[in-house]
């Protein structure tokens, strides 16, 4: 069963399907929820607080489905462009159902999305909330991921891939493709173009 900070966070997630969160009320979050409004005030202090922590919440369980797609594709042997293509995958999709990880990706941020004024200071490593934060976030998942699974690359070689890798990843999070696996293949297929050549002077990574 849920706790009464899970169900709230449920609800204020639910309420962005119907209105931009300028117009979500606590009241209602806290009705939709089942619980007092001074719970909801006791859990997260004001809307900015309940933003925060929906930021959070979301942006945490990106990166933790990021860790799943990396770790299972790692598990079966995958070359490094599927490597990077099971992490695109589950971008696309969380990003088409969360607008919250989509502004954050992406900094499209409009009234839809509570992300809150101040930023996001991460309590635990890994923890992100802003556009810069987040995809330095995966990237650096995706580099750890692949100098994992492919020891005999270069370093520099591999974060050149996934700095390319992401900003096309990023670029079907704005224009989605035909399909996911349409954009997986071609995220995958530049993954391993990049990796056939030596990384140029300058590049990501050292």
């Amino acid at each position: 069963m849920p706790t009464a900070r899970e169900s709230l966070l449920d609800a204020a997630f639910a309420a962005l399907g119907d209105r931009p969160w300028t117009e979500v009320r606590m009241v209602e979050v806290a009705a939709a929820a089942g619980v007092s409004r001074q719970t909801l005030y006791n859990e997260f202090t004001s809307k900015e607080g309940l933003a925060r922590a929906l930021a959070r919440r979301e942006t945490d369980d990106y990166l933790a489905g990021v860790d799943r797609a990396l770790a299972a594709a790692e598990r079966v042997g995958a070359d490094a462009g599927e490597c990077f293509a099971g992490a695109a995958g589950w971008t696309l999709r969380t990003a088409r159902r969360s607008p919250v990880v989509k502004a954050a990706l992406t900094g499209e941020h409009t009234d839809r999305v509570p992300l809150p004024r101040d930023p996001l200071v991460a309590a635990l490593p890994g923890r992100a909330a802003g556009p810069a934060d987040l995809v330095e976030a995966l990237r650096a998942r995706t580099v750890a991921a692949l100098v994992r699974g492919q020891p005999r690359l270069r370093h520099k070689d591999i974060a050149w891939a996934c700095e390319a890798a992401i900003r096309l990843t990023l670029s079907y999070v704005i224009a989605p493709a035909a399909t996911d696996e349409a954009a997986c293949l071609r995220v995958a297929q530049l993954v391993r173009s990049l990796l056939s050549w030596p990384a140029p002077e300058g590049g990501a990574g050292t």
